[in-house]
């Protein structure tokens, strides 16, 4: 099963953000969004669910470092993963 990838605007701007500064980032990236849309718990991306105020969230890994947090939606009846934001661990969580 496939999942569609909606990407938010916080998303988007932190991406944009983050691959101007540390462009080596970018097929890493590329890499852990084809596999969150194929298999959003594949072993690589070390998916886990959140506790606390982000209780209806997950968050992967991109890098040792870099995470995304989604959450799972639906999206014109299909299952959809919206991509709220990303960031260092710190600033994530």
């Amino acid at each position: 099963m496939s999942f569609v990838l909606l990407r938010s605007s916080p998303f988007i701007r932190k991406a944009q953000k983050t691959v101007k500064k540390q462009p080596e980032l970018t097929k890493n990236l590329q890499k852990t969004l084809e596999l969150l849309s194929e298999d959003p718990f594949h072993p690589r991306l070390r998916s886990h669910k959140l506790k606390g105020d982000l209780k209806d969230s997950y968050a992967c890994s991109v890098s040792y470092n870099l995470r995304i947090i989604f959450k799972f939606v639906e999206y014109e009846q299909k299952q959809a993963i919206l991509l709220e934001t990303m960031g260092n661990h710190d600033e994530v969580y």
